[in-house]
C-alpha cells in the first residue's frame, strides 16, 4: 500500500464576520489558496492532480453545486481535474484530508488537492417551498451556523440544543467551571498573540488583495479575530446561553471566514513533481456521541485512531484541538489524560483566539500541526474536532 504524505499549504487569515472577507464570494475565496499553491510550485504538472477534495459546512450560497469543482475551475486547474466537496460540518476539511490520504494509500490516485472553505458571512437566509396550494405562510432560516429545517422525529428523540447549548451541557455534564474556562480562553489568545509575534503564521498564511473603493488595494495579511483581553475582562462577560451558565463570547470561537488548500502526493509522485514529502498522513477515524454533548467527540475519535495506530496520547509531540467552546476542549483534554494548560496543545494558540471558519478549520488544524512538528522537530502530531449533531474525528500526521 502506497504511503500519503503531506507536501505543501497554504490558507488565507482567517476573517471576522462581516470583517476584511466578508467581500470576497466563498467560491473565489476557495479558489484563492489554490491559485497561490499553483504559482508556489511552478514546475509542478497539475494535468497529474487527480481530484480537488474540499470541505465546506453551508453549501447553500456561493458554496452551492460543488464549490471545489469551482474554485478549481476559478483558480485556473486544468480541466480534466476533478473536483468533490465533503460535508462533516466542523471537520468537513478534515474530512477532505482524510478522502485524500486514504486514496493515495488504495492506489486511487497519487495526487490529491485537499483543503476546506467557509464563508459565514456571505451564508443566505433560504426559504422553503410551500407545503400546500395558495399556502401563505412562510419560514425563512438562517444558513450562518446551526439548525434548520428540522425533523420533528430528530427533535423529539435527540433534542435539537444550539452549539453554546451543548457547550453548557459539556461543561454541567463534566464539571467544567466557568474560571477553567476563561483560563483557557485567555491562553488560547496569549499563544496566539506571542506565535504571531514571533512570525510563526507567516509561512501558512496567503496575504489577500482586498480592493478599495479608493486608492490602492490593501493586503489582509494576518487573522484579525484575535482580541487581547485579560482575566478580569473575560470573567465581566455575560453567559450567553442563560443566566448563571458558563459559556460566553469569550471562551468559545468565532462566526468567521477562511479557506486553506493542502497538497497531498505519493511518494513517487512527489519526486516526480518536484514537491517535498513533510509528513506522512497515518491515519483517520471518526465517532459518534450523543448531539448534545457533542463537544466531547474529539475523546473517542482520537482513542479510536491511537489505538488502531498503536500510539498513545503522551506520544503525540503536537496536539491540534480545535477549541469550539473552553468547556469541551477541556472536557476532551481532560479525558484523554492531558492537563488544562498542556504545552503540546495548541501551542500556538486555538480557534477561541483564531476562529472557526468551519469547512476550513480542519485543514487549517492540519496546516498549523505541520508547521509546529517541523519547528520543534518532533515526531506525531494529533489534529481533532468536534462535530455538530454530535461526532469527532480525528488525524495522525509523522514528520519525515
Amino acid at each position: 500500500m502506497n504511503e500519503a504524505f503531506l507536501c505543501d499549504g497554504l490558507r488565507t487569515p482567517v476573517g471576522r464576520y462581516g470583517g476584511s472577507l466578508s467581500t470576497i464570494r466563498t467560491d473565489d475565496l476557495a479558489a484563492l489558496p489554490i491559485k497561490a499553491l499553483m504559482a508556489r510550485n511552478g514546475g509542478v504538472d497539475w494535468g497529474a492532480l487527480e481530484d480537488v477534495i474540499y470541505g465546506c459546512a453551508n453549501q447553500a450560497g456561493e458554496d452551492n453545486r460543488n464549490v471545489a469543482r469551482m474554485a478549481a475551475l476559478l483558480a485556473g486547474l486544468p480541466e480534466a481535474v476533478a473536483g468533490v466537496t465533503l460535508n462533516r460540518l466542523c471537520a468537513s476539511s478534515l474530512e477532505a484530508v482524510g478522502h485524500a490520504a486514504r486514496a493515495i494509500r488504495c492506489g486511487e490516485g497519487e495526487f490529491m488537492l485537499a483543503g476546506g472553505v467557509e464563508s459565514m458571512s456571505r451564508a443566505p437566509f433560504v426559504m422553503g417551498k410551500a407545503e400546500s396550494a395558495f399556502a401563505r405562510t412562510a419560514r425563512i432560516e438562517d444558513t450562518t451556523i446551526g439548525w434548520r429545517f428540522v425533523n420533528p422525529e430528530i427533535q423529539r428523540r435527540y433534542g435539537i440544543d444550539s452549539m453554546p447549548e451543548t457547550a453548557e451541557n459539556v461543561a454541567a455534564e463534566f464539571g467544567v467551571s466557568r474560571a477553567d474556562q476563561d483560563a483557557f480562553a485567555l491562553r488560547s489568545q496569549q499563544r496566539w498573540a506571542h506565535a504571531h509575534a514571533e512570525g510563526f503564521f507567516k509561512a501558512e498564511i496567503l496575504p489577500v488583495s482586498l480592493p478599495q473603493k479608493k486608492g490602492e488595494p490593501i493586503s489582509f495579511s494576518a487573522d484579525e479575530h484575535p482580541r487581547t483581553t485579560t482575566l478580569e475582562a473575560l470573567a465581566k462577560l455575560k453567559p450567553v446561553v442563560k443566566a448563571g451558565g458558563s459559556i460566553t463570547a469569550g471562551n468559545a470561537s468565532g462566526i468567521n471566514d477562511g479557506s486553506c488548500a493542502l497538497l497531498l502526493a505519493s511518494e513517487a509522485a512527489a519526486g516526480r513533481l518536484g514537491l517535498r514529502a513533510r509528513a506522512r498522513v497515518l491515519g483517520y477515524a471518526v465517532a459518534g456521541v450523543a448531539p448534545r454533548v457533542m463537544g466531547i467527540g474529539p475523546a473517542p475519535a482520537s482513542e479510536k485512531l491511537l489505538a488502531r495506530l498503536g500510539l498513545k496520547i503522551r506520544q503525540m509531540d503536537v496536539v491540534e484541538l480545535n477549541e469550539a467552546f473552553a468547556s469541551q476542549a477541556l472536557a476532551v483534554l481532560r479525558k484523554l489524560g492531558l492537563p488544562d494548560d498542556a504545552p503540546q496543545v495548541n501551542p500556538n494558540g486555538g480557534a477561541i483566539a483564531i476562529g472557526h471558519p468551519l469547512g476550513a478549520s480542519g485543514a487549517r488544524l492540519v496546516l498549523t500541526a505541520l508547521s509546529q512538528v517541523e519547528r520543534i522537530k518532533g515526531r506525531y502530531a494529533l489534529c481533532t474536532m468536534c462535530i455538530g449533531v454530535g461526532q469527532g474525528a480525528a488525524l495522525v500526521l509523522e514528520r519525515v
